[in-house]
């Protein structure tokens, strides 16, 4: 088995908690699915909000999943002027097969984030 690190980001329309709770909850479920991955094998995720979303932590969504024993930790994306507004991030640690490929995942406008992974689509 090998340390993996994990990417992935999904955007919001509004700073609602219930779209922040949704787009967390898509996002994370995507994740685990494209990447055959097991609450079991995560070490930790960190997720990221730009400044404009404060009505939910992301964190809440993920141990809605099932993610209970896995160290969360939510904070804020540094404010880069002309950075996409509404943005949640993630970045998973986790343990998989060496021969493992990671397939990061982008969602909604965040897509634009890193057009250029194929596998993040």
């Amino acid at each position: 088995m090998r340390l993996f690190a994990l990417r992935g980001a999904n955007s919001v329309e509004r700073n609602d908690a219930g779209e922040i709770l949704d787009a967390t909850d898509k996002l994370m479920r995507e994740l685990m699915a494209r990447n055959s991955l097991a609450p079991e094998a995560m070490v930790s995720c960190i997720f990221t909000l730009t400044e404009d979303l404060n009505a939910e932590f992301p964190a809440v969504a993920a141990r809605r999943l099932g993610l209970g024993r896995v160290p969360l930790l939510c904070a804020r994306e540094v404010p880069v002027p002309g950075s996409i507004p509404r943005v949640i991030r993630v970045m998973v640690h986790y343990y998989a097969a060496q021969e493992h490929e990671p397939r990061h995942v982008y969602l909604g406008e965040a897509r634009a984030l890193r057009a250029d992974l194929d596998s993040a689509q």
